[in-house]
């Protein structure tokens, strides 16, 4: 039991994902007890048990799809109905275990300062970019999990994205968002949001489209960003924006607003 806690540990640690399936309840003959568990690793690997046989191999099916759909779920089993030796019944609690996604802002003024304390109160990790030290340092984002001030092109080769990142873009300018915004449309993250109004973001993605990127990739990004709040203030901003976040994590929202530009 042991070294699934510390698998678990680096899993997470790492940003990696897996699922664990844990035996709750039993009735009659069964070949593992309550409490047994099996963490099932995303390239196949498992540790621990929750019995064997043709109802482990079941269990191992079910754990790999928690992994891909980031879904929890409660089955049971017959053993009657399943050729075991066995004949009672058990229920399995298996449960995806992820890391808490990050949240990468690129750009540390007003509506940065705000959301990034918001992020972390919602259990995201944030990771803050900007290439001005005044902004980007510890005394304005002590909650951050890292910041980064650096020229945004430097800065992109230290970013570890993934398919559970989610990227805000509120720069300081057009150029710069431009710049983010490109480099984000090259890579896969669950989430891709920019600021600006419909003028802008036209412009922008017209220039982007001039430089190959096509509108496949372009249309997977939300802008306006954030939820029609009739938000004015930074603070007012920032909770729209993570208020769309929060959407997306729970697959409440799957396409982008800016589909007739």
């Amino acid at each position: 039991m042991e070294d699934i806690y510390k698998a678990i540990t680096e899993i997470l640690q790492n940003g990696e994902r897996a699922s664990l399936a844990t035996i709750v309840s039993k009735q009659g003959s069964t070949p593992a007890p309550i409490g047994s568990k099996m963490l099932v690793l995303t390239n196949g690997n498992i540790i621990g048990t929750v019995g064997g046989g043709g109802i482990e191999a079941e269990i191992y099916r079910i754990s790999k799809e928690v992994i891909k759909e980031n879904s929890p779920r409660l089955v049971s089993f017959d053993l009657n109905e399943n050729d075991s030796i066995c004949g009672g019944k058990i229920s399995v609690f298996i449960e995806p275990i992820v890391a808490s996604e990050k949240i990468y802002i690129f750009g540390a003024g007003h509506i940065g300062f705000y959301l990034s304390k918001m992020a972390v109160m919602t259990d995201f990790k944030v990771i803050v970019i900007d290439d001005r030290e005044e902004y980007a340092n510890l005394e304005r984002f002590p909650e951050a999990h890292k910041i980064i001030a650096l020229n945004f092109k430097d800065a992109f080769e230290k970013l570890k994205i993934d398919d559970n990142s989610f990227i805000v873009i509120i720069t300081r300018g057009h150029a710069c968002d431009e710049q983010v915004l490109e480099w984000a449309c090259g890579i896969k993250a669950r989430y891709i949001g920019m600021i600006g109004s419909k003028a802008k973001i036209q412009q922008l993605f017209n220039n982007l489209r001039q430089k190959g990127v096509d509108d496949q990739r372009l249309a997977k990004v939300h802008a306006p960003i954030g939820l029609d709040i009739g938000s004015e203030t930074p603070a007012e901003i920032a909770i729209s924006i993570l208020a769309e976040m929060i959407q997306v994590r729970h697959d409440n929202i799957v396409g982008a607003k800016h589909l007739l530009l």
